[in-house]
């Protein structure tokens, strides 16, 4: 069964927001790992685990704060580490070639479903 966590309209494009799992769906969808965000671009949406792969802190400096300046990738606020909106990949910082942990997402009718 699928959760709404939000409509893409409710994302700025080129912004992330954050969520928490219910422990369910944490367990079931990513590894356990409650806290997720979701990154949108155009009329897509990126979910990962809101977890560095370089030592595990969580990747936003504020609430729902998870993108570069100019907004082309996904940064980590601890060491500065840049990762691919569309893969998770790491392309700069101490972590090359690292992944964040894809969070499966759904999108219908402007819902972005988990």
């Amino acid at each position: 069964m699928s959760r709404a966590l939000c409509r893409l309209d409710d994302i700025p494009d080129g912004e992330g927001r954050g969520f928490t799992l219910a422990p369910a769906e944490a367990e079931a969808l990513a590894g356990g790992e409650r806290d997720v965000f979701v990154v949108r671009r155009g009329g897509h949406a990126y979910g990962y685990v809101n977890s560095c792969p370089h030592v595990g802190t969580p990747l936003d400096w504020e609430p729902d704060r998870f993108m570069s300046r100019d907004r082309a990738h996904v940064q980590c606020a601890t060491h500065g580490a840049l990762f691919r909106i569309e893969d998770g990949v790491c392309v700069a910082g101490p972590c090359p070639g690292k992944k964040l942990r894809r969070l499966p997402l759904d999108l219908r009718d402007g819902e972005i479903l988990v």
